[in-house]
């Protein structure tokens, strides 16, 4: 099998599940005029991530990494009125574009953008002291997904739903000599999941448009 293979399979797939939406083309043209790294879901994926809030009933979600605003529309999507989503971005150009998009897509509504690093903005969000989340999705630099996980779970409440997008990197999450530190971030992580008896956890390898990755799914005990 070959890349190609896989892309023309996601096109198949997208072509008759995931029809084409006006704006969210308009979203990935905007992201990309604006300079933005093409490294958001593809179609199909964003479509699981909605599909899994949805099915959570989820009225309160947490996304750690922005970008333009492509996944996050697809979350916000899928809430109820009177449910928010909080997503956290710390490049401000990234961010600004995102806001547009949100505008763009009528959900700007029901997000809640913090400007950041996440480092600094999951504490402060924890000392508000608001509901716990239903979902949280991580998507943002990978040497941090263990500082990440550790405020997911704190956020969280039994039940919810904590997924990790991009844990295979192209297949050097199981070359433990590894000097990438993103890979490391992501080892770190899933090696923390074993024993937790705090969540079920496991992972999935996955090809297609984006390459050859994968996601992890946690849920909260």
């Amino acid at each position: 099998m070959t890349e190609e293979t896989w892309i023309a399979v996601d096109r198949f797939f997208c072509d008759h599940l995931v029809p084409s939406d006006e704006v969210l083309d308009a979203v990935l043209e905007e992201s990309a005029a604006a300079g933005l790294p093409d490294i958001q879901l593809a179609p199909n994926q964003a479509a699981l991530l909605q599909m899994l809030a949805r099915l959570q009933g989820a009225s309160r979600l947490l996304e750690i990494g922005t970008l333009g605003g492509y996944s996050g529309i697809w979350l916000a999507r899928a809430l109820p009125e009177g449910g928010r989503l909080v997503t956290v971005e710390a490049n401000p150009h990234h961010a600004e574009v995102a806001r547009r998009n949100f505008e763009r897509a009528d959900v700007l509504h029901k997000v809640d953008l913090r400007l950041g690093p996440a480092a600094d903005v999951l504490p402060a969000i924890a000392r508000e002291g608001g509901d716990p989340f239903d979902l949280v999705f991580i998507d943002a630099d990978k040497r941090s997904i263990p500082l990440y996980f550790d405020w997911a779970l704190r956020l969280t409440r039994p039940g919810s739903l904590i997924i990790v997008d991009n844990v295979v990197r192209r297949g050097e999450v199981a070359v433990a000599s590894s000097a990438n530190e993103d890979v490391q971030g992501v080892r770190r992580f899933i090696q923390s999941l074993k024993g937790d008896d705090r969540v079920q956890a496991t992972a999935l390898q996955t090809v297609g448009t984006k390459g050859y990755d994968g996601f992890a799914i946690v849920q909260v005990l």
